[in-house]
């Protein structure tokens, strides 16, 4: 398998890049539901929401690097070749999907910024991308979260297609994505 995609597989960038994803976004799903095991001020509390934030910009910075693989190496071609609506139902996923990776850090971004906390990032401190506003913190916070609870029905839909196209279809949709054993 090479670095780069190929007209029957994904290269192994763009499957590193894929698992990876999966991996930073489950972790920041997790870091969110699960800090309330710590109560509030402690010190495993803090350590969640700074994992949050740090693991979601970690996703906006790779999202970029995940967008121009792709715009380099075109996604290989599903065989059998699905239906039209199916296919054109794919892209719009994929680009919900983008989308999530993109606004819901970058939204968390303005959120800190607003509220005029620190932006941690593995021992940086990023810039504020604005001045304090209570109001547009507030507002940044419920898109935020709204975007983020959308991401678990899409995160979903994207596994329950690999499944449907792997089990019910039979095509390579699913085959494409995992890592060869060549």
């Amino acid at each position: 398998m090479t670095w780069k995609n190929t007209a029957s597989h994904y290269g192994k960038l763009s499957i590193g890049l894929h698992w990876l994803m999966l991996l930073l976004i489950a972790t920041v799903y997790f870091t969110m539901e699960y800090r309330g095991l710590f109560p509030k001020g402690s010190d495993g509390r803090a350590l969640m929401k700074q994992l949050h934030f740090m693991l979601g910009l970690s996703i906006l910075a790779l999202v970029w690097l995940r967008i121009l693989t792709r715009l380099i190496a075109p996604a290989p071609l599903i065989q059998p070749t699905p239906p039209k609506v199916q296919t054109k139902l794919a892209k719009l996923m994929y680009l919900a999907l983008y989308l999530l990776m993109i606004c819901t850090p970058l939204l968390g971004w303005l959120l800190l910024s607003a509220e005029a906390k620190p932006i941690p990032f593995f021992g940086l401190e990023l810039p504020a991308l604005l001045s304090k506003d209570h109001a547009l913190a507030k507002l940044f916070e419920h898109w935020h979260v709204w975007i983020a609870q959308a991401g678990y029905w899409l995160i979903g839909l994207h596994a329950s297609a690999g499944l449907f196209h792997h089990y019910v279809r039979g095509d390579n949709a699913l085959r494409m994505m995992l890592p060869s054993r060549k």
